[in-house]
This record gives C-alpha cells, structure tokens and sequence, in this order.
C-alpha cells in the first residue's frame, strides 16, 4: 500500500523553507552514510530528491502568482 505523499499547498511559506532544509540535509546525510556502507532503503536518497523537487514547485508556482 502506497503512502500518501505531503501536500505542501496549504503550507505557509515558512514551512516550505524549514522542510526545503530539512530534505536537504536528510539527503546530505545519506550520500555520506551510503558511502560508507550498504543503505537499509536504497531509495531513500530518490524519495528525498523527489520531496525537495515538489517542495522547490510549489515554491516556484507560489513565485509566478505573486
């Protein structure tokens, strides 16, 4: 059973730039923990560029609205 991705249109722009840093970190940090050793979830680094991406979206659309 899938999970339901976040919704990040009702979110304040605060909210966007906080878990922007986050998945970026969360990202960093599996590139240098992958490099060390095998990876439990081998496609933690793609969900974390795929969340980054939705979130730089919505960021972008809010941008052209304004």
């Amino acid at each position: 059973m899938a999970t339901k991705k976040p919704q990040y249109k009702d979110k304040s722009e605060a909210e966007l730039v906080k878990t922007l840093k986050e998945k970026r970190e969360e990202l960093r940090t599996l590139r240098f923990s992958a490099a060390g050793a095998r990876a439990k979830d081998s496609n933690a680094p793609k969900k974390a560029r795929k969340e980054i991406a939705r979130v730089l979206t919505e960021q972008g659309n809010r941008a052209k609205k304004a």
